[in-house]
């Protein structure tokens, strides 16, 4: 599937690594784009990503949903370790500077979008990749994805926001014994857990992870976001405070043309359709 079609890609650093942003049918696609490397997080792929994301701001409502996908065999193997070994040696107080400078922005902007997020997964998805792909709120899994957290691997914790993420995802023992053992997993444990959505033959997960966005783009999205942030509120306060959110939200959507006609639709035996707003 020609992901890149529709409107003109970022343009290519033409000496390193970067990231492709298209926009096709309501869907932002963001393609990390550094195959021969497992698309590993140097600087250069983490700055495309995080303009990308303010890219997915700038275009406002013309964004209906986002993809999250990669070129190659993998979506991302996590950090690059060869440009880390370089930051110890060289400069090892800004080594993790980045993690506050860039990481945590990113994961951050990610997570603050309004749209519905998919993320397209291929071969390895470890490490701040996971994290990474814990951003989306949707995640459709090749049947040869190999998950794993890593950190302890390397005598590090977490980062890229993969300690709560997780946690919210399979639990708290489930997620303590793979943040501790970082032992390797699957996708179909991953869709058991209730980590991924959807498991698909190798090779297919970004055409059918872009199917996926384009349905969402056709959707109700005002009502999408309040349901995003809605789920954020659910997390992390009681519920008192959560009956009060949901009761606001419910009268923001209710003033929405997309709501008026939708129960009109329903009412005269038709499918709604909706323009977001």
């Amino acid at each position: 599937m020609a992901v890149t079609a529709g409107t003109t890609p970022e343009p290519a650093a033409a000496d390193g690594p970067t990231v492709e942003y298209t926009l096709r049918d309501g869907v932002a696609v963001i393609e990390l784009r550094r195959p021969s490397a497992g698309n590993a997080l140097d600087a250069a792929l983490r700055h495309g990503l995080l303009a990308a994301v303010r890219r997915v701001r700038a275009d406002g409502e013309r964004v209906r949903s986002v993809l999250l996908a990669a070129q190659g065999r993998h979506f991302c193997v996590g950090q690059d370790l060869k440009e880390h070994a370089a930051a110890l040696e060289t400069r090892p107080e800004a080594a993790f500077a980045i993690v506050r400078g860039e990481y945590n922005p990113l994961v951050a902007g990610l997570r603050a979008l309004p749209q519905p997020v998919v993320a397209a997964i291929e071969g390895a998805c470890v490490g701040a990749g996971l994290g990474l792909a814990l951003c989306a709120d949707l995640r459709v899994a090749a049947e040869g994805v190999r998950f794993a957290t890593a950190f302890t691997g390397i005598g590090l914790a977490a980062d890229s926001g993969l300690s709560g993420a997780l946690t919210q995802a399979v639990g708290q023992s489930r997620a303590a014994a793979l943040m501790l053992l970082g032992d390797r997993f699957g996708a179909e444990e991953a869709e058991r857990w209730g980590l991924v959505h959807r498991v698909v033959p190798d090779g297919t997960a970004t055409d059918q992870g872009f199917d996926l966005a384009r349905r969402l783009a056709t959707g109700p999205t005002a009502a999408y976001a309040e349901v995003k942030s809605l789920l954020q509120v659910g997390a992390r306060r009681e519920l008192p405070a959560l009956l009060e959110a949901e009761a606001e939200a419910q009268e923001r959507l209710g003033r929405t043309k997309d709501h008026r006609a939708a129960v009109q639709a329903f009412l005269d035996g038709q499918i709604p359709s909706f323009a977001g707003n």
